[in-house]
């Protein structure tokens, strides 16, 4: 199985560059997006052969996930707990016969980290949240998770050390999920792969020049590593300021 998760930062915006193109191309068993900045309504996706899930934020323009899998699930769930009515729209959970999949748009701690106390309280919930699904049968959580873990994961650690992202409370967070028997699909196939980033600032010049982070994941239950083929991190797939990741799994 080929599966997909791409921040489009708007999907309006990006099937005007080329999104539907890709689609084909790739042609994902299941194929996650964040952050489509819509509302029910705004746009009508013609995808054969799939199922379709979203969503929405109720603020307007503002974040918001879908799902578009061949497989139908058998059961969908939006939020997580007391959660479920969640306003941002950042979280999506399928259940199929064998794993669970969640496609997650975590939120930003803000350049100011204004927002970090509510973003670090997010990522205690979604870790009790994964943990508890996962004592049911393995997960596979994809998504912009906001977070470079690793110094090898940007181009600049020094300097962007204690920025959003990149703070020290953010990157703990993110090993205390992969200590629960998690891994990073990316890092585990390929853990000296330098260069290699998912998202770039619009300043001028940043993505020619690579100036990235890779915060774009693939995050599977150990005992999935077994089925694990392949992850890619597709960089010169344009539309968006992050580009597709894609893992191939034998489930």
């Amino acid at each position: 199985m080929k599966l997909v998760s791409w921040n489009v930062n708007g999907i309006r915006a990006c099937v005007k560059k080329g999104f539907l193109d890709y689609f084909k191309e790739v042609n994902a068993d299941i194929f996650c997006i964040q952050e489509t900045k819509m509302q029910e309504g705004q746009l009508s996706l013609e995808l054969e052969g799939y199922h379709q899930y979203w969503n929405f934020a109720e603020r307007k323009g503002y974040s918001g996930t879908a799902i578009f899998t061949k497989q139908k699930p058998m059961s969908v769930s939006y939020g997580i707990g007391d959660m479920n009515e969640e306003p941002e729209g950042r979280i999506i959970t399928l259940e199929f016969e064998h794993y669970f999949l969640i496609t997650m748009y975590t939120p930003n701690s803000k350049r100011d980290l204004a927002r970090l106390d509510e973003r670090l309280q997010w990522e205690e919930e979604i870790r009790a949240y994964i943990t508890t699904l996962e004592k049911n049968k393995p997960v596979i959580l994809c998504g912009d998770l906001n977070v470079a873990h690793q110094e090898i994961d940007l181009k600049n650690p020094k300097s962007n050390k204690g920025n959003s992202g990149f703070t020290d409370e953010e990157r703990e967070k993110m090993s205390l999920l992969l200590n629960e028997g998690f891994v990073d699909s990316f890092r585990y196939l390929y853990p000296e792969r330098k260069d290699v980033y998912s998202w770039w600032s619009y300043m001028s010049k940043v993505r020619e020049r690579n100036i990235g982070w890779r915060i774009d994941y693939f995050i599977v239950s150990k005992t999935l590593t077994n089925r694990l083929i392949d992850s890619q991190i597709h960089c010169d797939i344009l539309g968006s300021d992050h580009c597709p990741v894609l893992i191939e799994m034998d489930l």
